[in-house]
């Protein structure tokens, strides 16, 4: 199997950056990344530093502003955008939320999402309905996985007054990989009023992405999945063109202007409006490291082949198992492999593999599991886990 890596030393020097990795085979980077030891020690050392300098001072909070630019800038050059149209989060989740509350709701506007979205976010979308009186469409995406256009599975379900459309970029159950651009236009074609948010989680860091040619206006994501960045970081893009039609809901110091005496004057000019206040700065740094870690290997396109590369290669074991079924019938075009294992409890399952020291994860709907493999997963790992998979019986 061809690799980035020039050599399997070579790949195996570069494993050894991540300490998470040591004697365990690792597959749930769509849960969580492991961490670079340099990010490790990025975050110790800024959080040090703070403490050394004094945690609130001038000189930290100089300090704070220019580690914040620099993130906003190694998160822009991943997504191709400019650094002033991201807004720095939590997670995932906080992003969608940005997204979800910041739109000016009234009775009867409509929004669709997909049968196959995380319950964090279907649980705020129904908070929103029961608020504001909206109607909620939602497409059948689980029906294409045997085969089927993932456009026309969304557009049929427009409707005129379609205000808001949610959608994963990379369908976190299944692996499927959605049409971005196709999509956001068929919703402008729609009308267009009709915006477009994605939940990010399985696409940053895994898929190389250009976000202005698609023309999405909200891109809610994550660092601590497919980036191997800390918990506790992630990003919002809002798209120019849609920043002055979104509110800000959460509000604190960071995302307004204020006068000389104090007063609030407005928002930020940029995607800062949607910060709120004070952070764990010191993770950004972590983030940042980890982010220059993969940039420093390959370009994204390279990396995410690579990641198609071991995906097949784990879909096309997993599919000669008698009692296996993956979810998709071809190559999944992302690093997410679900699959089924009849006659067995799935989470039994997982767990005997942990034991083994082989992590992955049960999914609840479809009912599955779930293997995730990166650009720097090694095939002998995939050769073990597929081993056991065969092995275990109830």
């Amino acid at each position: 199997m061809n690799s980035i890596f020039p050599a399997l030393t070579s790949l195996e020097q570069f494993r050894q950056q991540f300490p998470a990795l040591a004697g365990k085979g690792y597959f749930n980077y769509g849960g969580q990344g492991p961490m670079p030891q340099v990010a490790l020690d990025a975050i110790f050392q800024a959080f040090q530093y703070v403490q050394n300098a004094g945690p609130f001072s001038e000189e930290v909070y100089a300090w704070v502003v220019q580690k914040s630019q620099e993130t906003r800038e190694a998160i822009a050059k991943e997504l191709n955008v400019s650094p002033a149209t991201i807004s720095l989060t939590e997670d995932v989740t906080v992003g969608c939320n940005i997204g979800l509350w910041g739109i000016d709701w009234q009775r009867g506007d409509r929004l669709l999402l997909s049968d196959c979205e995380h319950p964090g976010i279907v649980s705020g979308i129904k908070e929103i309905q029961r608020r504001f009186g909206i109607e909620i469409d939602r497409c059948n995406l689980l029906e294409t996985v045997q085969g089927g256009d993932l456009v026309e599975a969304i557009v049929k379900h427009l409707k005129p007054n379609t205000k808001l459309v949610v959608l994963s970029h990379v369908v976190w159950n299944t692996g499927q990989v959605l049409p971005l651009t196709e999509i956001v236009q068929a919703c402008r074609q729609n009308s267009p009023q009709t915006k477009v948010l994605i939940d990010a989680a399985q696409s940053v860091g895994m898929l190389p992405l250009n976000l202005p040619e698609t023309g999405v206006d909200f891109y809610a994501f994550t660092g601590h999945k497919w980036l191997c960045g800390p918990e506790g970081v992630g990003g919002f893009y809002v798209n120019p063109e849609t920043l002055e039609s979104l509110h800000p809901t959460f509000i604190g110091w960071r995302g307004i202007t204020t006068s000389k005496t104090g007063e609030p004057t407005g928002w930020q000019a940029d995607g800062r409006r949607f910060e709120v206040a004070t952070s764990a700065y010191p993770l950004y740094c972590g983030l940042t490291a980890a982010i220059n870690t993969h940039q420093s290997v390959a370009s994204p396109q390279e990396r995410y082949q690579q990641i198609c590369n071991l995906s097949k290669y784990l879909w096309q074991q997993l599919t000669e198992l008698p009692n296996v079924k993956c979810l998709l019938t071809s190559p999944p075009e992302s690093g997410l492999v679900s699959f089924q294992v009849t006659g067995v409890s799935h989470r039994e399952l997982v767990l005997s593999l942990e034991k083994q020291g082989f992590l992955i994860r049960t999914l609840r709907y479809p009912d599955c599991v779930r293997a995730c493999v990166h650009y720097f997963t090694l095939p002998s790992e995939i050769d073990l886990l597929v081993k056991e998979i065969a092995k275990f019986k109830r």
